[in-house]
């Protein structure tokens, strides 16, 4: 009741009901650190703002300190979970410049770890999804599974996380008769338990938990270009491996169908990673039974081949398992980068976030988050705005290490 006048009274209503709270950089439900500014009315979300910077590393900076080879190394660890997808992508882009051509064998290996890696990514998002509906015997049963791929990457490569498969002209490890014999018996194995992992998926109580949240609709997909198996979960029909094809995909792309599903929700998100992974499964016993023979990699070695590769630039794309990834590499001539730039599937995808969440609730945020696999240590760039002037400054590796 507020007085007008002395003696006069007049009713206002207020909403005192609407809220600001902060969720994140660091909460309990998030992988990674995103902040999140949450407007709500009771338990009604009405609007977001994502704050990103906390985890830059500024590795595009240090990449154009070192030689090609060093950033080959370097690019792998932009992301733990897709390192095969970062080093693929540069790796194409000096070839490209350097027009080298690589044996058949080679390409075909590379493929077949690409396959493997979506495997076990998705299978780390749909345990991280398990976990946050609280269904803990889903989460720790998908984890088990992927740990099969792991022992596969170790016994391929030696290593269960940053492979070290790519080098300049080819691969550096091949795979002999017994272990095509290996992962062809662990495929069959992986194709039941996948088939497990969809039946829980499937039950009501996981449907009615992941279905009708976190909508979004296909024009809006469009028009903030998400890329991957959140766009494919809208209905957007895209996919690097089909439509620009790469490595071995040329040959194989009639051989794999691009799962789509219509209903933008979390479930149709969560749908499609589960069928993507029979097409994995699919795509790796086309490879192991059309394996050409030949050598892994070109003849010369990595040296003599950086030093060949002139001034130059091109961009690479592939389908990295949470959506295009590309890359733009300006070569110096002198076996060096003038210019390097990655733009990950999570950058485009995280814009996404804004209309899944508004009009959900607060306790559906983390599963939101969750459906997209944001990598925020791959999104991380930091650039200054002057919100009064609009200007725009980039701060560069030398900036940050002064203010350390």
């Amino acid at each position: 009741m507020v007085a007008e006048k002395p003696g006069e009274t007049k009713e206002v209503e207020a909403d005192y009901a609407r809220l600001r709270i902060p969720f994140g950089p660091v909460h309990p439900a998030l992988k990674e650190p995103v902040s999140l500014r949450v407007a709500v009315r009771k338990e009604e979300i009405v609007d977001v703002d994502i704050v990103l910077g906390h985890v830059h590393r500024g590795i595009e900076g240090l990449a154009e300190n070192r030689n090609l080879v060093q950033t080959l190394y370097l690019v792998e660890r932009v992301c733990g979970i897709c390192s095969h997808s970062h080093t693929t992508c540069y790796v194409q882009a000096l070839e490209e410049i350097g027009e080298i051509k690589l044996p058949e064998r080679a390409l075909y290996l590379r493929t077949l770890i690409f396959e493997l890696e979506r495997i076990h990514s998705h299978l780390f998002l749909l345990g991280v999804l398990a976990y946050e509906i609280g269904f803990d015997t889903l989460f720790m049963f998908t984890w088990h599974v992927r740990e099969s791929v792991l022992d596969l990457f170790e016994k391929i490569t030696g290593n269960r996380v940053h492979h070290s498969m790519n080098t300049l002209g080819g691969v550096r490890w091949d795979v002999d008769q017994p272990m095509v014999e290996e992962i062809t018996s662990a495929m069959k194995s992986l194709q039941k338990s996948v088939q497990q992992i969809r039946d829980f998926f499937q039950d009501k109580s996981v449907e009615k938990r992941l279905c009708d949240v976190g909508f979004l609709a296909k024009d809006e997909a469009r028009r903030l270009c998400v890329v991957g198996p959140t766009a494919r979960g809208s209905g957007v029909d895209m996919d690097v491996r089909r439509d620009h094809p790469y490595a071995a995909y040329s040959d194989l792309k009639e051989g794999f169908s691009v799962v789509v599903k219509e209903k933008g929700d979390v479930y149709a998100r969560t749908e499609v990673r589960i069928l993507e992974l029979f097409e994995s499964i699919n795509i790796i016993q086309k490879i192991l039974a059309k394996l050409p023979e030949g050598n892994i990699r070109v003849e010369d070695n990595v040296i003599k081949l950086m030093r060949r590769i002139p001034q130059g630039e091109a961009i690479s794309l592939v389908e990295a398992p949470r959506g295009e990834l590309l890359y733009f590499v300006k070569t110096n001539g002198n076996g060096g980068l003038s210019r390097l730039k990655i733009r990950t599937p999570t950058i485009p995808n995280v814009l996404g976030l804004k209309p899944m969440l508004v009009g959900g609730e607060i306790a559906d945020i983390p599963v939101i988050i969750a459906s997209i696999d944001p990598c925020m240590a791959c999104a991380n760039r930091i650039t200054v705005v002057d919100a009064a002037t609009g200007e725009e400054e980039t701060i560069d590796a030398s900036v940050l290490r002064r203010k350390r």
